[in-house]
Parts: structure tokens; sequence; C-alpha cells
């Protein structure tokens, strides 16, 4: 992971394509710590999402197209953008980003 990364202000997860969970940043480990944090890495991703959502994640991993969502939890807002990553011209695995957005944000429309 670089540098940079390790301290990023969103968490960041990243999976291959068998599902197994390779990375995460220090905020993505804070956000999953009851889920057991850095002892997350080297499990499968399906092991920690209901079937709706692996089906969703497995559709990702096969048509190579992002999914993106906000969620409310805990009193935050927070922007979730799934995106896979390549190798080679191939789909090699899943990075989510998971961002704490403002409570009000202004949107801006550009020509």
């Amino acid at each position: 992971m670089h540098d940079w990364i390790k301290e990023f202000p969103a968490a960041i997860t990243v999976c291959d394509i068998n599902y197994t969970i390779t990375e995460m940043n220090d905020k993505a480990i804070a956000t999953f710590a009851k889920e057991g944090g850095a002892a997350l890495i080297g499990k499968n991703l399906l092991d920690y999402h209901p079937e709706h959502c692996n089906a969703i994640i497995k559709q990702m991993l096969e048509s190579g197209l992002p999914h993106s969502y906000t969620i409310e939890k805990n009193g935050q807002k927070k922007l979730i953008h799934q995106q896979p990553w390549f190798k080679d011209g191939k789909v090699a695995g899943l990075v989510e980003l998971s961002i704490v957005l403002p409570s009000e944000m202004p949107h801006y429309v550009r020509s």
C-alpha cells in the first residue's frame, strides 16, 4: 500500500478476484473494528455481507462495472463507491471507498 493511502481520511478496502480482502487502510480498519478490523485481511469479503449484497459484488466482478450509493449510519451520511480494479485489462478485484459526507453539501452542474 502506498504511504498516502494508509492515513487517507476515507475508508479504503480492497479485495482480489477471489473475494479475499487484501488491503485496508487505517480508516477502513477502524470502520470495521467490530467485524475484526485488520484481522479481516485474508478473509472472504462475501462472508461479511448479506446475499443480496453478495449478488451485487459478484456482478461487479463479472461485468467490470462500478456501484455507488449513499447511506446514513450513526448520524453520518456516507458515499459508498465500489469499483473493480484491473490488471492486464482484466478485472482483478474490487476497491470500496467509504467517504463521510457533510450533512449539507452544495451540488454544482457544470457545462
